[in-house]
């Protein structure tokens, strides 16, 4: 294919359809992880995963394997998992506590918990070799940025580009939604994430979170079918609905609920689905909790928190909330075909413990790899990445709703069955793959 220029690249995403290559190619994944998830914010953890000094959780950065880790000064640090001798991961265990410092398990090389060089065994062998001159001398090498917001951890590897207030911008207005939820303004992760692989493009997943014209047809043999049995059962009436018939029923609400939910879309790839309502408006309410949040922000300030029902969030490049159930789904592609899905729930500090036994029940019925939804959507993963192989067709359209010069710059709100979030991902998609590329400044001057 050879994409060796921003034009290469351009090339792949018109205003309305992207090239399948985007889905397909080696190349475009490779460049994807050394630009894309260089150059933009990534999420990589939560502060309370490493509650105490010397914890680490390890993960990666698009391809690139690091540590989080609680430093001796109580601060947050992002390290590449590399010992700088040879090469060896310094951490293999998911997660764990290092105490005071790293120490390589090849040659015992140690590292204090913010990456810098501690000891060298027989340290003297180095003498007169010009070891302190080079980049090993400095110890495991901390990712470009790392910003903690609200407890939510997030890397850029490049040491310089857009900052991170500017990167996320107002669309941080949902997670500041999912922690005000709490009494305490505070989250803490429950427990570990379902994990569950995809054979297919990371983008397929993240482009998912804002499609509203699928729920009603790819979940109607899940969703459709306990609908049904719900409704065959003749309850009385004025008989509330379970949660798990809370949580699934809304899968199967007509178009109409869907293009009145809106959507919002924000600079640089980010937006979210219910801006008016969502499939999370409608549940029952857990005893005391607005005791809690009244007495915690007064009852106009909590009545407008939970008021606030917002659907998917995505934050690009590749993860999406929920703010009313206080989850998040982290989609980590490990191959132009092959993706894990990372699903995490939060505890709200303070609140009822039936809400994250609720957003547990969701996370179960909806997201694991025994759920009875989330399987509806990997089928169709699966077969639009094979049928993208097919050679009927080159482009894949975006163009529901679309409007001819449409600015992703600003902020905008529309009908909620739009296709427009996916064109804004595909245009930050653009920004961030080319903002260290070079011009084809031949190709420039013949244009």
């Amino acid at each position: 294919m050879g994409l060796s220029t921003r034009q290469d690249i351009e090339a792949l995403v018109t205003p309305f359809q992207v090239h399948r290559d985007v889905y397909t190619s080696a190349e475009v994944y490779r460049l994807e992880m050394k630009h894309l998830f260089a150059n933009t914010w990534v999420f990589v953890g939560h502060d309370s995963q490493v509650p105490n000094k010397g914890d680490y959780y390890t993960t990666q950065v698009g391809d690139q394997p690091v540590i989080m880790v609680r430093h001796s000064d109580g601060e947050v640090k992002v390290l590449y998992n590399r010992c700088p001798h040879k090469g060896t991961k310094i951490a293999i265990d998911r997660t764990g506590n290092t105490g005071k410092f790293f120490r390589c398990p090849y040659h015992a090389w140690s590292f204090k918990t913010d990456g810098c060089l501690l000891a060298i065994p027989l340290k003297k062998g180095y003498d007169g070799t010009g070891l302190s001159e080079t980049e090993s001398a400095k110890g495991m090498k901390a990712v470009g940025a790392v910003e903690v917001y609200r407890g939510f951890v997030f890397a850029r590897l490049a040491p310089e580009g857009i900052g991170f207030a500017e990167f996320f911008g107002d669309s941080l207005s949902s997670i500041d939604n999912m922690v005000d939820r709490s009494p305490a303004g505070r989250l803490e992760v429950a427990g570990q994430p379902l994990r569950y692989m995809h054979r297919c493009n990371w983008k397929m997943l993240v482009e998912n979170q804002t499609d509203t014209c699928h729920p009603m047809v790819a979940h109607e043999s899940s969703a459709g079918t306990a609908v049904r049995i719900w409704e065959e059962m003749d309850a009385p009436e004025g008989t509330p609905k379970p949660a798990a018939m809370q949580i699934i029923a809304p899968f199967m609400s007509p178009y109409e609920f869907f293009e009145e939910m809106g959507i919002r879309t924000w600079p640089n790839g980010h937006g979210h689905t219910g801006v008016h309502h969502s499939i999370h408006s409608a549940y029952s309410e857990i005893p005391g909790y607005m005791d809690a949040m009244t007495a915690a922000y007064g009852e106009e300030r909590a009545t407008a928190i939970l008021g606030e029902n917002r659907h998917n969030t995505v934050y690009f490049p590749n993860i999406m909330i929920k703010g009313p159930i206080q989850q998040l789904r982290n989609f980590i592609p490990l191959g132009p075909d092959k993706t894990l899905v990372e699903s995490w729930i939060y505890r709200l500090v303070d609140a009822p413990d039936e809400l994250v036994a609720r957003t547990a029940m969701y996370n179960r019925m909806i997201n694991a790899p025994t759920s009875i939804v989330g399987h509806d959507d990997l089928e169709m993963y699966e077969r639009a990445q094979e049928g993208l192989m097919s050679d009927g067709l080159e482009w894949v359209n975006v163009q529901r709703l679309y409007r001819e010069g449409e600015d992703f710059d600003t902020t905008a709100e529309e009908n909620g069955t739009t296709e427009r979030q996916m064109r804004n991902q595909f245009h930050a998609w653009v920004k961030f793959m080319t903002a260290s590329m070079p011009r084809d400044a031949a190709r420039e001057a013949a244009e």
